[in-house]
């Protein structure tokens, strides 16, 4: 079974590069599973790359803003959940 964590909102989207802007409520890191849900967005990836700054990064911690490729489009304010499996 999977529980799922919210860790963030989406704060901008580049529709030309498929990158979205999250600033983060909580950690996350490369290889994490997300959700990002919204009023007509739902879909889940693992992190596979993110940055900050442009720089690459494998960790980014709370209150930080991290540009990350999506597999979808997403939404202004639309949440970002962790997923966890749980035993």
């Amino acid at each position: 079974m999977a529980e799922k964590k919210l860790i963030g909102r989406i704060t901008h989207y580049f529709s030309g590069i498929g990158v979205a802007v999250i600033e983060l409520s909580d950690d996350i890191k490369a290889g994490d599973k997300i959700r990002i849900e919204g009023a007509t967005t739902s879909f889940e990836q693992v992190v596979e790359s993110m940055e900050i700054e442009n720089e690459k990064v494998e960790l980014a911690t709370v209150g930080q803003s991290i540009g990350m490729k999506v597999k979808d489009r997403v939404r202004l304010h639309d949440s970002v959940y962790k997923i966890m499996e749980v035993e």
